[in-house]
């Protein structure tokens, strides 16, 4: 930890499904909601991709009522912009607060702006309302490969990730701790070249939030959807020397069991380097660096 005054980086999962929302018994541990994390370090608010848990996010950090809590000011990396990583952006509640803030920064767009291409999606006839009829300021920020922004004490650095369309995977680093966010992640085969981009956000990360959507079997037939197999994340991780581990993006299609039946996977194949693996799960709590 840092020296000076006692601040602990926080990160919670709001949103940890990948592809599209599922809900019923068999989800009821790991959760459904599409990609939303919430990283509170001091005073600032970080909120990672814009899933449907945005929605719980925002009742989380200020009452949906306008006159029932206080203006929200938050900052967000958007890694891109599939559905399931932007349908949660007009259900954020606190945009309906007039003096709410929330700045978004995210992929720079081959055609176009990152602003441009969200207001495009909500408005009609795909949405009833536009995002200029919100309330709050909403503001876009276009990043490119190798960018870095500091949002208050912690430092961001962006880079370009394996991934059908402009994607980004963010470092951030606060309080004498780093973690890493790339839910979205084209396994590399055996024939291709390195990634540069993606070890160099992980080298020594204290966490890692790493895209786990398929099994071997699935990859087989998946081979260009642009995931990872759990066996992919924990090989990446301990070659970057990452102290933890968080499988992420979970297939619709895989319920409780077949999740614990991953994460008992990935822990046998850590377990040798010494890396800590868990599976994203709503409602969690994790501190990067904490043991």
């Amino acid at each position: 930890m840092a020296t000076g005054t006692l601040r602990v980086v926080e990160v919670t999962f709001f949103g940890t499904r990948g592809s599209c929302p599922c809900s019923g018994d068999a989800y009821q541990r790991y959760g459904g909601n599409t990609p939303s994390v919430l990283v509170r370090t001091g005073d600032q608010l970080i909120v990672l991709d814009l899933g449907t848990g945005l929605r719980a996010l925002g009742a989380h950090v200020s009452s949906d009522h306008p006159a029932g809590g206080p203006p929200v000011r938050a900052t967000a990396l958007l890694t891109h912009l599939h559905f399931d990583h932007i349908i949660g952006l007009p259900f954020f509640g606190p945009l309906r607060h007039h003096d709410s803030v929330f700045d978004v920064y995210g992929p720079r767009q081959p055609d176009g702006t990152l602003d441009g291409a969200l207001r495009e999606i909500v408005r009609p006839p795909f949405f009833p309302v536009r995002l200029d009829t919100l309330l709050g300021a909403l503001r876009f920020h276009d990043l490119d490969d190798g960018d870095h922004l500091a949002i208050g004490d912690a430092k961001v650095r962006a880079r370009t990730i394996r991934h059908p369309g402009a994607t980004l995977g963010y470092r951030i680093e606060a309080d004498g701790h780093s973690m890493v966010y790339i839910p979205d992640h084209q396994q590399i085969g055996a024939d291709e070249p390195d990634e540069d981009g993606a070890l160099e956000l992980c080298e020594g990360a204290d966490l890692l939030v790493h895209d786990a959507q398929y099994t071997d079997f699935e990859l087989v037939h998946k081979r260009k959807w642009g995931h990872s197999t759990v066996e992919y994340a924990v090989a990446l991780a301990v070659r970057a020397g990452v102290g933890h581990l968080v499988l992420f993006h979970h297939d619709p299609s895989h319920d409780d069991r077949q999740l614990d039946a991953m994460l008992e996977r990935a822990k046998e194949l850590a377990w040798p380097s010494g890396l800590r693996v868990t599976s994203a799960a709503e409602g969690e709590t994790v501190v990067p660096g904490a043991g």
